[in-house]
């Protein structure tokens, strides 16, 4: 086989930049090692910037994203069992939008396969090969058959775990990485909304979030030890934890039931420099991951192929080869900042283990000054609906 682009990887960020190069007669395939039916199962965090939603417009995806997203002019964040509100809109004329990464994924294969694009699905021991050649090709398994694609540039959009970044020398490739002494356990549950916006919530006891899909689908997470397991965790422990960290007038509303996906997930920073080396291109969380506290991760990817996807663009109509080699500065300048923002939230409002009176008055005092502080709230909001691509 042959084509221009092989893509590594069929989540979001590898659908929406084969989507696009498709738009543009750039011959792309997708080797994705999961079932699409495990792709689409995959619960993920679903707060989209503007600059995101541009791009799914621009990949002619947002139309039902429009008719069932979530418009979010404002925060709602809390400490001390009180909460005071960023107002988004008004302080960057801007919003956020919720709408499910599922959904997110589910639009773009129904696109992609509507207009006849490859997806390999089932795609085993995916293998780039002499990437710092004129003639990079990749090798993999589909239902027992070895298989080679021939290519002009290969694209790792294979996740933290994924093959494509262990391609890079590791003389070549620095990493950074932090961390964090805590995870996430999250519940999703067929119930109202506790708010209308989402609410971080700073206490004593741990982090906690209240979040939302649609008007009778939730999300909410608490803060857990690394060590801690699903299993200790039943759905009243939940709910009862879950309140004692929110504001009493907000968890004296919440509408409790039965969850329907429980999971811990990790915390983690990390950032790997450069984003590409030869004809090998990074994208997403194959390139870096940041906590979730600051909704940044499928945004980051996005703003990944927004520069990637524009390089390509300009290779194959003007061969211009400036943008691709420019791609990893680009990219990282703007995935070092959301790193930032997503670090900074992610200390402001946690509970670490070995937190002193003193680190959680500092964070009290932190929360105040934001609360009081219009230029404090502004750098949040501008960070928060997203910087420009």
């Amino acid at each position: 086989m042959r084509t221009k682009v092989v893509i590594i990887g069929g989540g979001p960020s590898g659908l929406l930049l084969s989507r696009l190069l498709s738009l543009q007669e750039i011959d792309n395939i997708i080797l994705e090692k999961k079932s699409k039916q495990e792709v689409i199962g995959r619960i993920r965090a679903g707060v989209l910037e503007n600059g995101t939603i541009e791009m799914l417009r621009l990949a002619g995806v947002a139309d039902r994203l429009d008719k069932e997203g979530f418009t979010h002019n404002g925060v709602f964040l809390s400490f001390k069992n009180h909460g005071f509100r960023i107002d988004l809109k008004k302080l960057t004329n801007k919003t956020v939008t919720v709408y499910g990464q599922t959904e997110v994924t589910k639009d773009l294969y129904d696109a992609i396969e509507k207009s006849n694009g490859i997806v390999f699905n089932n795609a085993k021991d995916v293998m780039p090969q002499e990437i710092n050649s004129e003639q990079p090709f990749v090798t993999f398994k589909k239902d027992g058959l070895e298989k080679t694609i021939n290519c002009d540039f290969v694209v790792g959009c294979d996740g933290f775990h994924g093959i494509s970044r262990s391609i890079i020398p590791q003389e070549v490739i620095k990493k950074y990485e932090r961390t964090y002494p805590f995870g996430w356990l999250g519940i999703l549950s067929e119930t109202p909304p506790a708010s209308d916006e989402l609410i971080y919530a700073n206490h004593g006891n741990g982090f906690a979030l209240a979040s939302m899909r649609n008007k009778n689908l939730s999300r909410y997470y608490i803060q857990t030890p690394l060590d801690d397991h699903v299993d200790n965790w039943n759905d009243k422990k939940f709910w009862d934890t879950l309140k004692r960290r929110l504001p009493s007038d907000i968890s004296d509303s919440i509408i409790t039931g039965p969850s329907i996906e429980k999971s811990i997930a990790p915390l983690r920073s990390f950032v790997c420099e450069p984003m590409s080396w030869k004809k090998l291109y990074l994208v997403g969380d194959a390139a870096h991951i940041v906590p979730p506290t600051g909704a940044k991760g499928l945004n980051l990817a996005v703003s990944d192929v927004y520069y990637l996807y524009n390089a390509m663009k300009n290779f194959y109509l003007s061969l211009n080869y400036q943008d691709l080699e420019m791609y990893s500065q680009k990219a990282l300048s703007r995935v070092w900042k959301a790193t930032r923002f997503s670090w900074w939230m992610t200390t402001t409002f946690h509970k670490f283990p070995d937190q002193s009176p003193f680190d959680q008055c500092i964070q009290d005092a932190e929360l105040e000054y934001l609360e009081n502080s219009i230029a404090s709230q502004s750098v949040l909001a501008e960070n928060y609906v997203g910087l420009p691509f």
